[in-house]
């Protein structure tokens, strides 16, 4: 095996179009999976050159270059099991992050000669694969020994980490170390006390096959550091298998052209614990096929999630070739799905992900015009986006090629902003977003100092109708939280357009986290109650950022008015002065009745 030969990596401007309108289909995939297999192959190959420089780096194991020589020779004879393991998102991952040990001159989760050894791991399932004679020595990490793609082996010890030899032959596949001997069965899907496999999950649905590997073993898998297995049960797999298909039926059906990419471009599924009423999911860019997902029994919340996820994989592999920002890692953006400011790559990437979950909602709720549920989740996040994609537009951070990646995403986006919604939906999704946006400008905005002592001394001095002039913008955020956070109201607002409604808003609803009776009272439609069960909270805790903004939410929803227009809109300068007159004054008044002061001259 070796790295002569491979030539630089380009995409078109057609393709790179096609891409930023959501499209590309399963060739710009396979052109993306290509550039990945070559990145994977230099990092792979710098990671064996930096090892020789030290030799005893790599022991107890032996030195990565016997590997490589594994590796080369199972590609003479079958280069299909090399391309499958140079292919394995976790690759990507492990290769990732060894280089960044190696560069930075740290340890990681285990000694580097663990880490450093998982290539003897990579080379001996491309050699199990292949069916060919090997032996090799590999590491041991809390008595598994990894197999990328296939499983991990059992290998008792009393140690954390060992070392495990493995041999190939007429007496088929054997692992030892000190303790025990392991023989792989035949079928490597047969799962012993000694072997566990990687479980497939394959979905059919019309003339498109999704095939994915159900990945609880790999040490890689992760997001930021090596992780050991955490084993599903049979149920649960079934669980899966189930739920998947659900979504898969739901992707061909209203999003064929994503679901036939989605074939060539996802091939692993990480299993996450199950979040009440969340579905929060990740990927990572160096593990180009993988996401991780938090288990769900809803098929439209899973749907909606690979999507999301398969966006971001897309663009991590179009980032490895163009450049869409200049590196600036300030946190200072507003994101409408994130509790905290993020920076210029982060909110794209976010802006490219939701792109593809109001494709999905909106395809669903036309499909479904009773679907309440889905047109809520079109209108929250078509809004969402497309407002990021405006305020990100200018920013100075962003490359000519970034501003023609939103141009792509705004042919599409734009449209769908004048697209009829239910007035329900429409309402609740206009209700989530200024929620969101509201609670965010309490924690991470702070006002200016001198506009928030005029408007205090004002206050104590009697004035009815102060005149501070035009008030400084905060617009500078701080990646430091001032208060809690909670997406309570948003998964009350779910449950209640969802199946079963108003039965399940009553039953289940007071069992979402973070949820209160004054959320519940809102959310049913109960203005006068949430009213008193906000001021109650505030009367208690007057700084609380969930009872600030939904006194704001519930007063505008009787009407509009003072309190209300600041609380939604000025939230951080409310809570400010309160803050500095209850500091300075012998009677606190109530935050609410601060809020409609200001109210009345701001906007």
């Amino acid at each position: 095996m070796t790295t002569d030969g491979l030539v630089p990596h380009h995409l078109p401007w057609t393709d790179f179009d096609a891409f930023a309108r959501g499209g590309g289909g399963p060739a710009l995939v396979r052109h993306l999976r290509a550039t990945e297999r070559s990145r994977r192959l230099l990092l792979l190959r710098g990671i064996i050159d930096q090892a020789a420089k030290s030799p005893d780096v790599s022991a107890p194991l032996p030195p990565p270059e016997w590997a490589w020589e594994l590796l080369a020779r199972i590609e003479e004879q079958d280069p299909a099991a090399v391309e499958t393991i140079l292919a394995h998102p976790y690759t990507g991952s492990w290769a990732g992050y060894t280089t960044r040990l190696c560069r930075q001159d740290v340890t990681g989760v285990c000694p580097f000669w663990v880490h450093l050894g998982h290539v003897h791991c990579l080379a001996a399932a491309a050699a199990v694969r292949a069916g060919i004679d090997f032996e090799a020595e590999l590491p041991i990490w809390q008595g598994t020994v990894s197999l990328p793609t296939l499983g991990v082996v059992r290998l008792h010890t009393g140690e954390a980490f060992g070392v495990a030899r493995v041999s190939a032959g007429n007496d088929g596949i054997v692992f030892r170390n000190r303790h025990r001997e392991v023989r792989l069965p035949d079928d490597l899907s047969t799962e012993t006390a000694g072997w566990q496999p990687v479980r497939p999950i394959i979905s059919w649905h019309g003339d498109l096959r999704l095939s994915l590997r159900l990945d609880d073993l790999d040490p890689y898998r992760g997001l930021y550091e090596p992780i050991p297995p955490k084993r599903l049960s049979p149920l649960e797999v079934e669980s899966w298998r189930s739920v998947v298909a659900g979504a898969w039926q739901l992707l061909t059906t209203n999003l064929p052209d994503v679901a036939e990419a989605l074939t060539v471009g996802l091939e692993s599924l990480v299993p996450a614990p199950a979040v009440a009423f969340k579905l929060p999911s990740a990927s990572t860019g160096e593990a180009f096929g993988s996401a991780i997902v938090a288990y769900s029994s809803d098929p439209e919340q899973l749907a909606a999630a690979l999507v999301h996820e398969f966006q971001h994989i897309r663009l991590g592999g179009v980032q490895h070739l163009a450049a869409l920002h200049t590196d600036d890692p300030r946190e200072r953006l507003y994101a409408p799905w994130r509790d905290d400011p993020r920076p210029i790559g982060g909110v794209l990437h976010g802006i490219y992900a939701f792109f593809g979950v109001t494709a999905f909602w909106r395809a669903l709720a036309a499909a479904e015009p009773g679907n309440a549920l889905a047109a809520f989740e079109f209108a929250l996040w078509r809004k969402a986006s497309w407002r990021t994609l405006r305020a990100v537009y200018p920013d100075e951070s962003l490359t000519d090629i970034g501003r023609r990646f939103l141009d792509g995403i705004s042919v599409k986006l734009a449209p769908w902003q004048e697209e009829p919604v239910a007035a329900g939906p429409a309402a609740w999704a206009s209700m989530s977003a200024r929620d969101h946006y509201a609670t965010w400008c309490l924690r991470h905005l702070r006002p200016d100092t001198n506009a928030v002592s005029a408007l205090a001394g004002a206050w104590r001095r009697g004035d009815s109708w102060p005149k501070p002039g035009r008030l400084p913008e905060p617009r500078t955020p701080t990646p430091v939280p001032d208060g809690s956070w909670t997406d309570a109201r948003t998964d009350l607002i779910r449950l209640r357009l969802g199946r079963n409604g108003n039965t399940a808003l009553r039953t289940h609803g007071p069992t979402v986290p973070g949820a209160t009776k004054a959320d519940l009272a809102l959310v049913s439609g109960d203005h006068e109650s949430a009213v008193d069960g906000y001021r109650t909270m505030l009367t208690t805790n007057p700084d609380l950022p969930a009872a600030l903004v939904g006194l704001g939410l519930a007063l505008a929803a009787r009407g509009t008015g003072p309190a209300a227009r600041a609380l939604l809109h000025h939230p951080e300068l409310v809570r400010a002065v309160h803050r500095s007159v209850r500091e300075e004054t012998s009677t606190t008044p109530h935050v609410e009745t601060v809020a409609g002061w200001i109210g009345r001259f701001t906007h």
